[in-house]
């Protein structure tokens, strides 16, 4: 059945979180537990160690992991409000954390569900601290300790302003608990923080190409409590926070915090203020700190706006900003369409998959071979937007832990989608559609990051969205959100597990055997004994015999293993033996099979693609979903994802096995397969 669950409107913002700690217990019982014995919690799941730190280096300097009261005399948990001022970036490459920090202090209702109330140093003291972040549409709620990694009592990763304030600091803890190190946070996009911030969704907008009413989707966003960074590109690695003449730093993630329009002279100015998560360093053009421009605003209009410190924030020109920055994020704390005036309830359905090479990792179009094997799936738009004939909808694709995964050596993969007119079939499409039929949307480019989203407007409809991964052969887990204004249908294509086999004709009479049969009697009589039976060893002899003499099928003989399943497959009798009249009705089945096979083994190798079995099992009257293709594949296919003609063989024979036997029928007579049976079969029999 579909990997699809439907979500309304905010979705996943209001639901419970999730314990993670490993033993299963809550942050209450903890904290409840650490207060009844008299000690301080020390988290087994995130030690204070160097592992915690890093995964791919030595610690370069002598670390010691302290708790807040050994750091300071009277350390609070918020010193005040949580505010964008109280957050400096230490010694690890996570500005994009800080950018997204900084702009969550602006949303106070989200804050408090990132930062639950009710923690301090007080009376309820424990040293254990909790915050919840949303992940693949799932709150989770992660536990720390309070232990942090200093060096002379100095806090070396990010910290507060005030020396005293500790909530900045824990939260990256537990971000970096999440991730699996502090390591596996350098280096990243804002836009992946504060997603995991609100359970938002992501655009970008490129300023040299972006629409002309910016100012106002921006100023729009942030009214609604979107959260924004911005950054400047970098041509090499040797630019990266690079510090230019006008102050701003290249390749640094910065949040926006402010969008302004003031009156100077009769015109109107537009106004952006940015935050430099450093906390220093600031721009020094017009409308900087102290700059002319300022004498020219009404003096009760500039001290509502204009605060003079190094803070690392600054006002900018909106056209100076657009001519400096080079991409602008806006994470929308719900989909609300951002380029109109009317604020929209938006339907949204998730989707969860996986991209397994040799089954359902085929790459993008340009690999026509094997980029229909991909995940498909099925919208059907039938309502358009109100007051308009097209129906909006913002497509999301994301990659699942690939941050976690990169002390395994794994790192972002460069993903994308396209967008099809779909025809009314439900079964996954084949390589001649894609062949002859042009996508009707894609994503504008295959980028390295950990999701890319992209608003398309489309008539009503059918379409097909195919997810893939730039490379073929490439694997990773992967979730779509799909926003739509009007309720959309959606599916998973080709997921059924179905089977129609027709029963074998009956064996013919001897006396009307054809000469094939004849020749193939003799050799049987001859490996049989009195019982005029074969067993295991015998039909291995035989079938390596006949098959040898087709030149057409290239192979090093069948093994044990696939005659074995053989004699389970045609003995009827339950002997362990093949009858002839048994091995008859087999050998007819062996033909078809043969000629499947040489259909896809076009340059006679012995071999067929991996990818290209989800048609040969169809065309032998067995349909398998992706998550039972994937098993297929990983058990039979070799490292050039191929599969040579005797584990073809024992697919083939293993999988009709389990459809007999396990078979469900429906009302029409029909094979219908339960899903957890045959998973559970398939696993058992090691296929």
């Amino acid at each position: 059945m579909p990997l699809q669950s439907t979500l309304s409107g905010r979705g996943s913002g209001s639901s419970k979180a999730v314990d993670t700690q490993s033993d299963g217990k809550s942050f209450d019982e903890l904290r409840l537990e650490c207060l009844k014995q008299g000690v301080l919690f020390e988290d087994p799941d995130f030690p204070a160690a160097d592992s915690s730190l890093y995964y791919s280096q030595s610690v370069p300097v002598n670390i010691e992991w302290k708790r807040p009261k050994e750091i300071c005399e009277n350390p609070k948990f918020i010193v005040g409000d949580a505010s964008r001022t109280d957050i400096c970036q230490g010694q690890l490459g996570d500005c994009w954390l800080l950018a997204a920090i900084a702009s969550l202090t602006l949303k106070q209702e989200t804050l408090a569900r990132v930062v639950p109330h009710n923690q301090d140093f007080d009376r309820s003291y424990a040293g254990i601290f909790h915050f919840q972040f949303w992940n693949h549409n799932k709150w989770l709620d992660v536990v720390v300790d309070d232990r942090l990694p200093t060096v002379r009592d100095q806090l070396i990763m990010l910290h507060s302003a005030s020396n005293n304030e500790f909530w900045s600091a824990l939260l990256e803890k537990a971000y970096a608990k999440l991730h699996g190190s502090y390591e596996s946070l350098k280096g990243g996009s804002t836009m992946e923080a504060m997603e995991d911030f609100t359970g938002g969704v992501g655009e970008n907008y490129e300023t040299k190409n972006a629409p002309d009413n910016l100012f106002a989707i921006m100023k729009k966003a942030l009214d609604r409590g979107s959260m924004m960074g911005c950054s400047i590109d970098i041509s090499s690695s040797a630019e990266s926070e690079a510090k230019t003449s006008t102050g701003l730093v290249k390749g640094h993630a910065y949040s926006i915090t402010g969008l302004e329009e003031v009156t100077v002279r009769g015109q109107k100015v537009q106004l952006i203020r940015i935050r430099n998560p450093w906390g220093q360093v600031e721009w020094n053009g017009p409308w900087s700190d102290g700059s002319r421009e300022w004498n020219y605003v009404n003096e009760a209009e500039k001290n509502r706006i204009l605060k003079k410190s190094d803070d690392g924030e600054f006002w900018m020109e909106f056209n100076d900003f657009k001519k400096n920055y080079d991409k602008v994020e806006i994470c929308n704390m719900t989909p609300d369409d951002l380029t109109d005036n009317t604020k929209r309830h938006w339907e949204v359905n998730m989707f969860e998959g996986n991209w397994i090479r040799g089954s359902t990792a085929g790459g993008c179009r340009n690999f026509i071979d094997t980029f229909w094997t991909n995940p498909q799936f099925k919208l059907q738009l039938e309502d358009a937007d109100d007051d308009d004939d097209v129906c909006s909808v913002v497509i999301a694709l994301m990659q699942k832990n690939r941050r976690k995964l990169r002390k395994e050596g794994m790192d972002m993969e460069t993903i994308g989608f396209a967008v099809y007119q779909a025809p009314e079939d439900e079964d996954q499409l084949g390589k001649d559609f894609f062949r002859y039929n042009a996508s009707k949307a894609r994503s504008r480019t295959y980028i390295n990051t950990r999701e890319i989203s992209e608003r398309f407007t489309l008539a009503p409809g059918s379409y097909l969205l195919v997810p893939t991964t730039f490379q073929p052969h490439h694997e990773a887990d992967f979730i779509v959100r799909v926003f739509s204004e009007k309720k959309t249908g959606a599916i998973e294509m080709g997921s059924n597990v179905d089977a129609d086999i027709p029963d074998p004709p009956p064996p013919s009479a001897p006396e009307d055997e054809t000469d094939e049969e004849k020749g193939l009697r003799r050799l049987f009589e001859q490996l049989a004994g009195g019982d005029q039976a074969i067993s295991v060893r015998e039909l291995q002899q035989m079938l390596n015999g006949v098959l040898s003499r087709r030149k057409e099928i290239k192979f090093d003989g069948l093994s044990l293993s696939t005659c074995h399943s053989i004699i389970n497959l045609m003995d009827v009798d339950n002997t362990g033996k093949l009858e002839f009249q048994e091995f008859k009705v087999f050998w007819e089945k062996m033909k078809k099979w043969i000629m499947l096979f040489l259909s896809f083994d076009t340059d006679r190798s012995g071999k067929m693609s991996s990818y290209e079995l989800r048609i040969a099992l169809k065309a032998a009257g067995m349909q398998l979903n992706n998550q039972l293709l994937q098993l297929v594949g990983l058990r039979f296919a070799d490292g050039n994802y191929d599969i040579d003609f005797d584990d073809y063989l024992t697919c083939i024979v293993r999988l009709e096995n389990m459809f007999r036997a396990f078979q469900v029928l429906d009302s029409n007579k029909r094979g219908r397969v339960n899903m957890n049976i045959m998973q559970f079969l398939m696993l058992s029999m090691n296929v």
